[in-house]
């Protein structure tokens, strides 16, 4: 552009260059003359006894300079010395005056003596002279200096971050300047909405801020005001970045975007001063967007555990951060956007109406939006025609977006391994099983004893999930070490809103039939229900202390959702000993339960047992065969039909579904139906 500004010609590498002429022209000319070194003492004292030397000076009596004279030049032939060689060769030149070449002599020895050679040899006509270089010792003041003065601009440059071009970035004191990515003037990311499947209510609020930045009379005349900022919450992976990325590649405002963590620095105030910057900047190229990250790396809540933190320089950012936010004008233009999966911790101060006006929640897609997330990420992908968009949103119940894309990378590259020219649908399937339960580890050393310990124990989990109503359909049980587990059972759960009393139980009931199992066939247990253990010990506390679930304890809900206080129990040692009865009577019902089931069904247990020992693993229909259709089963029902997910038993669900076995089952949640 014709309007920039040009680079400095005098930058700091020009003075480099300088300075390392000045040394080499120091010691190439002495005196401003030519100077042609020798080694030898002996050369000059033959030379003189030839008659062929003039004006020998006695350097600082270390050195000696000296001349030849006119009719030196047929005596250096006679002559033989290691130095006569150098010296014919200049002297066979003839464009060269050897008669002004001046020749240095290093190293003269001890000065009296030399002067005596001379007097011996018949020169008597020698001068001793002092010489001062004055530019070698000025550079040996100052060179010291010099290159710590370099060292330090290096040092300075780096830390700074800048190329030494001009502009903020160059020098230390531009440390404070907000590292915002800008897009602006046609510059912007590849992203539009177009890109960003599902969330529809999110993309709907987002779409009106874009549209308020575009068109603002719209909403001015009717006495609206611009909202200050947005805040998108939810679980890991469920796309609230990829929105950020959709509203810079739509609006034709100037974007800011940063990570929260982009604030921190090892000194004092960079962060405070950077957030100046950054709303400086965004006021000026108003109206315009800014985007933070991670915002809970700067948001976190003040005054929590002092005595653990000694640096408040996270809260001296938070609250210019909080200033800036409240300080600029209603309609001036800048809208905050943010986004953290840990709004838990955030400040108050920061959640409040005037700085972000709005909470998007970004939750885990449904069935639909898992449908539309999947055209996004097959369209880049060669597809086999027997690949069926929506049994793929069927068999991948709790997979976030990015779920989803590893989902399809991971067949790509299974079919690419099978050298495949098409990704076909058992690659979905295979790529389900690698996420969820881990790599096949057929090559695992595994007794006899402990094969058929595995399969009874994964056999008692899917005849138990198989006789009850509300457990969670089964789809596949395997024996085949996966991951950190020995055997593996693969459900398919149904996307509920709620969960009830009989669904939590019947869940419960299942989990623990792999232990019931073992107790019923071997008449001992093992350590591999731990994973089971641990999942069953957190529902029945969650429905205990959490949910209010039981009789005894009553409708009374012990969880702190802000989690202010994580030291100290909320209720008495009666209380929690009554939790504690209660919980483990719970378990033990259940796992009673298990063991009844399992004895009135002893011969299909058996049976299916030995079927999963000789083909390792064993699907749907092996378990029609046995035990007949489940006649109150809804799966193909529930599956046709969009769910919503509620507040109240999110957090339960997600919990219960993340489980997985490290020992003998794994409680998946997806796997192949066919």
């Amino acid at each position: 552009m014709s309007n920039e500004k040009r680079k400095n010609p005098l930058s700091v590498y020009w003075i480099y260059v300088a300075f390392v002429v000045i040394l080499v022209s120091t010691h190439l000319y002495v005196n401003g003359e030519a100077t042609s070194v020798i080694k030898y003492k002996e050369t000059l004292l033959e030379l003189v006894d030839a008659k062929g030397v003039k004006n020998v000076k006695i350097i600082n009596q270390t050195t000696a300079r000296f001349q030849l004279k006119d009719n030196a030049k047929p005596l250096i032939d006679s002559l033989n010395n290691l130095d006569f060689p150098k010296i014919r060769k200049l002297i066979k030149n003839e464009k060269s005056q050897f008669s002004k070449i001046v020749f240095e002599l290093e190293n003269i020895g001890n000065h009296a003596n030399f002067e005596k050679d001379l007097d011996e040899h018949g020169y008597h006509d020698y001068e001793n002279i002092i010489e001062t270089n004055w530019i070698a010792q000025i550079l040996g003041y100052l060179l010291p200096f010099g290159i710590i003065v370099l060292i330090w601009m290096f040092v300075m440059r780096r830390m700074s971050g800048g190329s030494g071009s001009g502009g903020g970035g160059g020098q230390i004191f531009n440390i404070g300047k907000s590292r915002a990515q800008v897009y602006d003037k046609g510059k912007s990311t590849n992203v539009t909405f177009k890109d960003v499947a599902g969330l529809e209510g999110a993309k709907e609020e987002i779409v009106e801020i874009v549209e308020f930045l575009k068109n603002p009379k719209k909403y001015t005349e009717l006495g609206a005001k611009i909202p200050k900022g947005a805040l998108l919450v939810g679980p890991p992976g469920t796309g609230k970045t990829l929105l950020a990325k959709a509203v810079a590649g739509e609006a034709k405002v100037p974007f800011f975007s940063l990570s929260g963590s982009d604030f921190v620095e090892m000194f004092v105030g960079v962060g405070a001063s950077r957030v100046r910057d950054l709303f400086r900047q965004a006021k000026e190229k108003a109206p315009a967007i800014i985007f933070i990250d991670e915002i809970d790396a700067i948001g976190r809540a003040r005054g929590r555990n002092n005595g653990f933190n000694t640096n408040d320089e996270r809260e001296n950012t938070l609250n210019q951060l909080l200033t800036e936010m409240d300080g600029f004008g209603t309609n001036s233009g800048v809208i905050i956007l943010a986004a953290t999966n840990r709004s838990d911790v955030l400040d108050n101060a920061l959640m409040r109406a005037g700085r972000f006006d709005r909470q998007i929640y970004v939750d885990m897609p449904d069935l639909n939006e898992r449908t539309e997330i999947f055209g996004v990420h097959l369209k880049p992908l060669k597809l086999s025609s027997e690949i069926d968009v929506s049994f793929l949103a069927k068999q991948t119940p709790g997979f976030s977006g990015a779920d989803i894309a590893n989902l399809c990378n991971e067949a790509a590259l299974i079919a690419a391994r099978h050298n495949k020219t098409h990704v076909e649908k058992q690659d979905f399937l295979d790529a389900v099983d690698r996420i969820v339960g881990g790599l096949e580890k057929k090559n695992k050393i595994i007794t006899p004893e402990e094969k058929k310990t595995i399969a009874f124990h994964e056999a008692g989990h899917a005849a138990v999930s198989w006789l009850l109503q509300y457990a969670n359909p089964l789809v596949k049980v395997t024996i085949v070490p996966r991951g950190q587990s020995l055997g593996a059972a693969w459900y398919l759960p149904e996307e509920r809103s709620i969960t009830t009393t009989e669904q939590l139980l019947d869940d419960m009931c299942s989990a623990l039939g792999g232990r019931a199992a073992e107790q019923l066939t071997f008449n001992k247990i093992s350590t591999g229900a731990l994973s089971d253990l641990e999942r069953v010990t957190k529902q029945a506390y969650a429905m205990t202390s959490i949910y209010g679930l039981n009789e005894r304890v009553g409708n009374i809900s012990y969880f702190d959702s802000q989690g202010r206080d994580v030291f100290t129990k909320p209720y008495s040692e009666d209380t929690a000993k009554v939790i504690d009865q209660e919980v483990s009577k719970l378990i033990e019902t259940q796992y009673q339960r298990a063991l009844k089931l399992l004895s009135e069904n002893r011969d299909k247990l058996d049976q299916l047992a030995e079927r999963l020992l000789s083909s390792e693993v064993i699907f749907k229909e092996d378990l029609e065969s046995i035990f007949g259709k489940r006649p109150w089963d809804p799966v193909e029902v529930l599956l046709e039909q969009p769910t919503e997910v509620s507040d109240s038993n999110n957090e339960e669900k997600q919990e219960s579904s993340s489980e997985n076995d490290t020992t003998l089952s794994e409680e998946s949640q997806s796997t192949p139906s066919e």
